[in-house]
């Protein structure tokens, strides 16, 4: 019974990092097109976005030859606790 439990509520952590990281992906993608920024889609797209750009930022520099590379990293962090909590909740399902 736990065991259910513990895996439906990994499955549903893995589909919000999955959603997530598709925001972050159309994020990206909307930067190189100059969407109006008065849209309400592109606005909550950039509030779901920009406090973890501005996280990374802080951390190290993203900029380089003028390409922001703040969605990659967080795309590649994002990815990695993805992977890391599926292992988690596996060995405890399993285990």
């Amino acid at each position: 019974m736990m065991e259910g439990i513990i895996a439906g509520l990994g499955g549903i952590v893995h589909s919000l990092l999955t959603v997530y990281i598709w925001v972050v992906i159309i994020g990206a993608l909307l930067t190189w097109v100059r969407p109006d920024p008065y849209n309400p889609i592109v606005q909550i797209i950039y509030r779901l976005t920009e406090p973890a750009y501005t996280l990374i930022r802080r951390m190290m520099p993203t900029v380089f030859n003028g390409i922001d590379l703040a969605p990659i990293i967080l795309i590649v962090l994002l990815n990695v606790i993805d992977v890391i909590l599926v292992n988690v909740i596996n060995a405890a399902v399993l285990g």
